[in-house]
């Protein structure tokens, strides 16, 4: 069992009254003659423990001197024919054959199958892979895999980690500084430290350890991680991690990643299914339904279809979705855990990609600045090394003293020597971040409602201000008449709302959430006018942080997700800029990640929205986006850029400047 209570927290157990050779006859006869029966067969398999399915495999041999697994494969097909199948292997022989199947080219399985098994699973998957293979598993990956990557794989198959639960505190406090040391502290990273401290400690010494390190790095275990490593193996140091905070947390993301989005992640939905099934597939529920406020079951329905979703759901075991109250204590301390350690590190720990650059000439750069630009020709190269690699401060500096020493306009210079999207680039660095928002609310007004959405959600009170003086100033009008004049109806009045720049600031007031969560559950049954204006009453005024609990109440005391309630009984306008406050709340970095997402993929690029991100988050949390995007999307944000913008070159080297490095 899984919980440290001795409670059993899986769906599937050893079947009562359990007959062997009945179990044997009934799956013959289930196979005989023409086509098979397969909801007897699906029925029988998933309610019986993975033990007793080996004693059917027996008898079935000493009754009818065939394979039972030969059988099944054929006659089944498909994903259903590979879940039955899977169901018949033992754990560790699923394991063993997991792995093997998906060497040299899946490593995420790898990964998964390394991080989250106790010592004794791997130890009979090592012996299990010998028996089928005749080889040795750590060989193999030896072979196949390369650098820190390899090093740590090869401790994880030792299986080797200390179960003793025994927690030294000296030793805690020694780790936490010497994992500090070997990466924040110093250029470089020693990833031989993290890999002998995250391959052999405890799971409650690693829980204290990551406390105490967050005191002094004043950053996350996992956002050090992410700045410090990259590639396979910060893939795996990030999974071992999330599996000491929790196991089940770890399944819960991995099943909806592979069921997000296109297309199915079949192999990992199965697996996952069939080796959680009599571990902790409880536990699974409940941190997915607290995660993404549907329930794991409902997500393999909408999934999956015919026999194969049938067996699937046999072995999820019931419908969170139905329940009144799914919070038992133990899955909400999980997922408060994992909550602070992901959604406030969001809000924390912003990492920007551009920094001021250190000695720092303002002359020299505007004597660069305009031999570059003299004479016949432009040398673009030169502009954007100096544009790009300065903050936005020392920009402005730049501009006043290229007018002090010069007596010319900076920016006129610049219009008049660049063109296309060089020139909406470099334009858009040197105005100040509330120059160039005001900028961008002028020229999508009326055209890219997007944009005004996207500015006015994620920019905080002052910013917000600031952009409605240099609004003013440069269109001699107010942004709010702007906006009225070129909108109408509920969508204009959340935008002059969020142009007010008044939203509350401050954490969650835990009564008032609570009543602010029932006044929009109450307002999904009104009609659409006040419905949108009761939503409008609450999602525009108050804090990120109070509406992040708001939120979360909203699912307990209406068991629906505010994102789908808006997708569903919302539409246009209104529903886009509702769905991006709420995206913006539960994690801004991954909100702008979509936004660029949807800016390149496709026929064409919305080059407006990608200059616009790159370029205002540059200085904030474009870091953060990048990771972000390459959790989402399986590709770097670098990779992205370099296949949407070939062509234009000066742009394309811009924004790769900006967008810093490669993950």
């Amino acid at each position: 069992s899984s919980s440290s209570s001795g409670v059993f927290r899986g769906t599937i157990s050893d079947a009562p009254d359990f007959d062997a050779s009945a179990d044997a006859e009934a799956l013959y006869n289930a196979m005989k003659g023409i086509g098979s029966d397969k909801d007897a067969i699906l029925d029988l398999v998933t309610s019986r423990s993975n033990a007793q399915r080996q004693e059917v495999i027996s008898a079935y041999k000493s009754s009818f001197g065939k394979d039972l697994i030969d059988d099944l494969k054929y006659e089944l097909t498909g994903k259903f024919e590979r879940l039955i199948v899977s169901l018949m292997r033992t754990p560790a022989y699923h394991d063993a054959k997991e792995i093997h199947d998906g060497a040299g080219t899946n490593e995420r399985c790898l990964i998964e199958v390394l991080v989250s098994r106790t010592n004794k699973q791997i130890h009979d998957m090592v012996a299990a892979y010998k028996d089928a293979y005749g080889r040795d598993l750590e060989e193999d990956v030896i072979a196949d895999t390369s650098g820190h990557f390899k090093k740590m794989l090869v401790v994880l198959l030792q299986g080797t980690r200390d179960e003793s639960g025994v927690v030294n505190a000296d030793l805690v406090e020694q780790d936490a500084q010497d994992l500090y040391e070997a990466g924040e502290a110093q250029w470089g990273t020693d990833e031989a430290k993290f890999i002998m401290i995250l391959g052999n400690r405890s799971v409650t010494h690693l829980r204290m350890v990551f406390d105490a390190y967050e005191k002094i790095a004043e950053v996350s275990i996992e956002d050090s991680i992410k700045s410090e490593l990259s590639g396979d193996f910060e893939r795996l140091m990030l999974a071992v991690v999330q599996c000491i905070r929790s196991v089940p947390m770890f399944f819960a993301k991995r099943l909806y990643k592979s069921m997000k989005g296109l297309g199915t992640a079949d192999n990992t939905l199965i697996r996952i299914m069939i080796c959680r099934s009599e571990i902790d597939m409880l536990d699974i529920r409940e941190c997915f339904r607290l995660r993404y406020e549907k329930s794991l079951y409902n997500m393999i329905k909408d999934d999956t279809s015919g026999d194969y979703k049938r067996t699937l759901l046999n072995l999820c075991g019931g419908d969170d979705d139905l329940a009144g109250e799914f919070f038992p204590e133990a899955a909400q301390l999980a997922y408060k855990m994992w909550e602070i350690s992901s959604m406030t590190k969001v809000q924390v720990w912003l990492r920007p990609t551009v920094r001021p650059a250190s000695g720092f000439d303002p002359a020299a750069d505007a004597q660069a600045l305009r031999k570059a630009m003299k004479g016949f020709g432009t040398d673009e190269d030169a502009i954007i090394d100096i544009v790009a690699q300065r903050s936005n401060a020392q920009r402005q500096e730049i501009r006043q003293t290229f007018k002090s020493l010069l007596g010319r306009d900076l920016m006129k210079d610049l219009k008049s020597e660049l063109s296309k999207n060089l020139e909406r680039l470099i334009i858009g660095l040197m105005l100040t971040p509330a120059e160039f928002d005001a900028k961008m609310m002028r020229k999508g007004a009326g055209t890219d409602e997007h944009a005004l959405i996207e500015i006015l959600v994620t920019r905080n009170n002052e910013q917000i201000q600031a952009m409605n003086a240099a609004y003013k100033d440069a269109y001699k009008k107010s942004l709010e008449d702007a906006i009225q004049s070129d909108t109408s109806g509920h969508f204009c009045r959340i935008l002059v709302s969020l142009t007010q720049g008044a939203r509350e600031e401050g954490p969650a007031d835990m009564e008032r959430a609570l009543a602010d969560a029932q006044e929009l559950a109450d307002a999904c049954n009104a009609d659409s006018d006040d419905m949108e204006m009761k939503f409008m009453s609450i999602l525009c005024t108050r804090s990120f942080p109070h509406l992040r609990k708001v939120f979360q109440e909203f699912v307990k005391c209406s068991n629906k997700d505010i994102e789908q309630i808006i997708k569903k009984e919302m539409s246009g306008d209104v529903k886009n800029a509702f769905y991006a406050i709420v995206r913006s709340v539960k994690n801004q970095p991954s909100y702008f990640a979509d936004r660029l997402y949807k800016a390149m993929k496709g026929l064409g690029t919305d080059d407006r929205a990608l200059i616009r991100i790159m370029v205002s988050r540059s200085e904030v949390d474009l870091f953060n986006i990048r990771k972000e995007f390459k959790e989402t999307h399986d590709a770097s944000l670098h990779e992205f850029i370099q296949g949407d913008t070939s062509g234009d070159y000066p742009a394309e080297k811009t924004l790769l400047i900006l967008c810093g490095g490669e993950d």
